[in-house]
């Protein structure tokens, strides 16, 4: 990445200062990371989507260097919440319409976006999303095994326990950054360093967790039963561990306009497993 060109910036949203980093010229493109992840999770694509368009990607709030709201997760952490945020985001830009490329929960959080504000969205790619159509799927079993976490993030202490010491904190996201990519060994210990950095800022991992309190308390999916009419492209990992492929099969009663591509070899992190694979995706959609 050209780091000279990455602008880093700050726009307060419903009372909420949001950091974001920006570059690139012409049509906006936001890019919305999930958990674990900030700004950073676009790192590996970032520049090479900056030659095509003004990119932005935020920190959502609660997370890494944007404000993290102290209040009720089901007041402050829904996907309804998010969804404004993101208005209020491209309003303060000046931005009448965009682009979105999303992940892991921020996929919950546009598909939300894009039932309220369907006027607002041009084109819309998710990768690997959570939908309602995956249902109970989470917890059944054997596949309840991999999402004890979700369980875990519930619990009140669970920040303090995960946040206890920056090894704590590094066991526990590097965890879950290696174990749902395809392949080990795709990050390096300075991208970790990275991660540990921003869920090391105050609030941050409490913030993350209650995306998790909110949605199992049922602050996601809401207004579900209206289709998301944008032209939409789902990448999906065949290699995701967290959120199967096999999942996919709902996506036509959820999703008017859309196209599923099967990523092989790739797993829930497929922007930094192959990202000039993923670059490529995402400008012969946007640009189609």
């Amino acid at each position: 990445m050209a780091a000279e060109a990455l602008s880093h910036e700050h726009v307060t949203v419903h009372g909420v200062k949001l950091h974001y980093v920006r570059q690139g010229a012409g049509e906006p493109l936001l890019l919305i990371h999930g958990w674990p992840g900030f700004w950073f999770e676009w790192h590996r694509n970032i520049d090479a989507l900056a030659g095509h368009y003004d990119v932005i990607a935020p920190d959502m709030r609660g997370y890494a260097y944007s404000d993290k709201p102290d209040v009720a997760p089901e007041a402050g952490y829904t996907d309804t919440a998010y969804a404004d945020d993101i208005r209020g985001l491209i309003d303060s830009l000046g931005f009448a319409k965009v682009r979105i490329v999303s992940h892991d929960f921020g996929a919950i959080w546009v598909q939300r976006f894009a039932r309220l504000y369907p006027e607002r969205l041009a084109k819309l790619m998710l990768f690997d999303p959570p939908y309602p159509g995956i249902g109970a799927r989470w917890f059944e079993v054997p596949h309840v095994l991999n999402t004890w976490y979700q369980l875990f993030h519930q619990q009140p202490w669970a920040e303090d326990l995960v946040g206890s010491s920056r090894k704590a904190t590094e066991i526990y996201l590097r965890h879950f950054l290696s174990a749902w990519c395809a392949k080990p060994g795709v990050w390096t210990d300075d991208e970790i360093a990275a991660y540990v950095e921003a869920y090391s800022q105050p609030g941050a991992l409490r913030g993350g967790f209650n995306c998790y309190r909110a949605a199992l308390r049922g602050g996601a999916f809401a207004g579900a039963d209206k289709k998301v009419e944008t032209p939409t492209r789902v990448l999906w990992g065949d290699g995701d561990s967290i959120i199967p492929f096999a999942w996919s099969d709902r996506l036509g009663d959820f999703f008017a306009n859309f196209e599923l591509k099967k990523m092989e070899g790739l797993g829930h992190f497929m922007m930094r497993e192959d990202p000039e694979r993923i670059n490529a995706e995402i400008l012969d959609f946007m640009k189609a």
